[in-house]
């Protein structure tokens, strides 16, 4: 290198998780001129990347580059966006275990909560964000994604390191048209943990788009959800009615109405969902608390229970 030359600077994000969600994250980062890269898999070096397929909410079709890169060539990292799957933020942070700085935040943006906590164990010198996020997004195949509809994202810091990255929050606006950063950011977490145990486990048992819980055939089903989430809630120190979390999953449900749910998409392709981070996680607290969810069991049976007939 020549002297008196300079690395380039670090890309602005540095994604893990190129699902969904995570590809229409990384491609609205990418066009709102905050460079990003895909942090891939080892096992993927060798297969194709092609450039991404993306349709926007205005239907509009463009194809973007946006650069991969892979943890065992400890490539630059400046901020960490995580957006797998619950169940898989801790083995793909597993093998940043000693290369990541110690100054880089480590945001965590994905359905149920438990596993934030586990992050914070394992990079306990890091800042650790938690985020929650009600966009929604559809993979149509091999780096083709589709956004399917703009909701709100929340940012809220874990640790003490984590407090000091409330900027983030506005870097995400950018490219979201709106994020705000939440002190209280386990509130949000529970809200959203209370809307994916009513909708998620629902619409993949009965194969339906989530607009058609607005209905009459699941409102009694729903109600008990939410009776049982709310004690639950209460009892963790979140205050909260059953008529209250009705409100959103009613509202959630009538804006994504025409949106297949994660579990859902998951179920339906033979995939791991996410029942575990979140009914599975409400059931545990419950335990704790002595408080008895017999609905939520009973849903957090049944998609066990259809996870394993098509395994």
């Amino acid at each position: 290198m020549p002297s008196g030359s300079q690395l380039p600077p670090p890309p602005s994000w540095s994604l893990l998780g190129c699902g969904a969600l995570g590809g229409v994250f990384a491609t609205l980062l990418t066009q709102s001129g905050q460079p990003t890269q895909l942090l891939l898999r080892e096992r993927h070096r060798a297969t194709l990347h092609p450039v991404v397929d993306f349709t926007g909410l205005d239907g509009q079709h463009t194809l973007i580059a946006i650069p991969r890169a892979f943890v065992a060539d400890r490539p630059a990292i400046r901020r960490l966006l995580v957006m797998t799957k619950a169940d898989q933020v801790i083995p793909a942070l597993l093998p940043l275990l000693g290369k990541l700085d110690k100054q880089v935040p480590i945001v965590l943006l994905h359905n149920g909560m438990g596993v934030a906590e586990r992050v914070v164990e394992l990079f306990p010198d890091n800042p650790v964000i938690a985020g929650v996020t009600s966009h929604g997004a559809l993979q149509q195949g091999h780096f083709v994604f589709r956004h399917t509809g703009r909701g709100e994202t929340w940012l809220g810091p874990v640790n003490e390191a984590g407090r000091q990255f409330a900027p983030l929050a506005d870097r995400l606006a950018q490219a979201l048209g709106q994020a705000s950063w939440d002190e209280q950011i386990l509130t949000r977490q529970w809200h959203k943990l209370a809307i994916n145990c009513a909708i998620n486990p629902l619409t993949a048992l009965y194969r339906i788009k989530n607009g058609e819980l607005t209905g009459p055939r699941f409102a009694d089903t729903l109600q008990q959800i939410c009776i049982e989430v709310a004690d639950v809630m209460n009892a963790e120190g979140i205050t909260t009615t059953a008529e209250e979390l009705a409100r959103r999953v009613q509202s959630v449900a009538g804006l994504t109405a025409d949106n297949y749910s994660s579990m859902h998409q998951d179920l339906e392709q033979g995939k791991e969902t996410e029942i575990e981070a979140i009914t599975g996680f409400l059931l545990a607290r419950a335990q704790a608390h002595g408080i008895m969810v017999p609905v939520n069991q009973g849903l957090y049976q049944a998609i066990k229970d259809r996870s394993q007939e098509q395994g």
